[in-house]
């Protein structure tokens, strides 16, 4: 499926800062309404997860927290605070590696990436140090967005939550999707022909993470304050993949 030429991104204005419980919904309606744009069924909707697990209260203040005897071992071994790095092992199913400054781990959603994605940036440390962990189940997430904006918009705008993301031998973040609803999230080319006739065996497009990497050079890493982007002109069609389609199973790990 190829995407079309008058594909377009826009960064939805005036987001107020989220706070737990908020209406995330309501309050991305009212932005949508704010672009010059018509909306239309396959629009996509690219959300910082930042903002979700804000809504959903995903806070915590160290404070709170008590690290055990591993996370405490750790900590000294990686320099980084025991009761970060307790949220970290609370958030993961297994180490992948580790160094000074750095874990990185298999999230128990299944992906891999340092700290679990937890974040102690653009969050409120006013009332003590805090982390933001990621929504419980992003994808959950993404559907609940989906169906409150069908229903305030009667559009069948798509969802997908955005995250840094490392990858392997390559410097830098990029953004991928964490949680998807309403979008196909993988093209799978594998059986068609390319230009010349050679069938294609290994082709799998990934359209989640690559419209979360564009809409995430938009959203800004520091202090943009523009964590949505809509995405418009591309194909569309129902489907019921989510981002748990994308991950790569254990048994083609190459990297273990």
């Amino acid at each position: 499926m190829s995407t079309r030429a008058d594909m377009a991104m826009h960064v939805l204005p005036g987001i107020p800062l989220i706070e737990a419980g908020d209406d995330l919904a309501a309050i991305l309606h009212a932005a949508l309404g704010r672009l010059p744009v018509t909306l239309a069924d396959g629009d996509v909707l690219v959300l910082a997860q930042k903002i979700v697990s804000k809504a959903e209260g995903r806070l915590v203040r160290l404070a709170d927290v008590t690290p055990s005897a591993r996370a405490v071992a750790l900590g000294a071994e990686t320099d980084k605070d025991p009761r970060l790095v307790q949220l970290i092992l609370d958030e993961s199913t297994e180490i992948l590696r580790q160094r000074p400054g750095m874990l990185l781990v298999r999230h128990r959603r299944g992906f891999v990436g340092a700290h679990a994605g937890i974040d102690q940036s653009n969050i409120d440390h006013a009332d003590g140090e805090g982390a933001l962990l990621l929504p419980v189940d992003p994808d959950a997430s993404a559907m609940a967005l989906h169906a409150a904006l069908l229903e305030l918009s009667g559009k069948r705008i798509a969802v997908i939550i955005a995250d840094s993301m490392n990858r392997a031998w390559r410097l830098g973040t990029i953004g991928g999707a964490i949680g998807c609803a309403g979008l196909q999230v993988l093209d799978d080319l594998r059986g068609s022909s390319d230009m010349y006739g050679r069938e294609l065996k290994v082709t799998l497009i990934n359209r989640a993470d690559s419209l979360a990497a564009g809409a995430c050079l938009l959203m800004g890493e520091s202090v943009e304050r523009t964590p949505a982007v809509l995405i418009q002109g591309l194909p569309w069609r129902p489907t019921a993949q989510t981002a748990r389609d994308i991950i790569r199973p254990l048994a083609e790990d190459m990297f273990r």
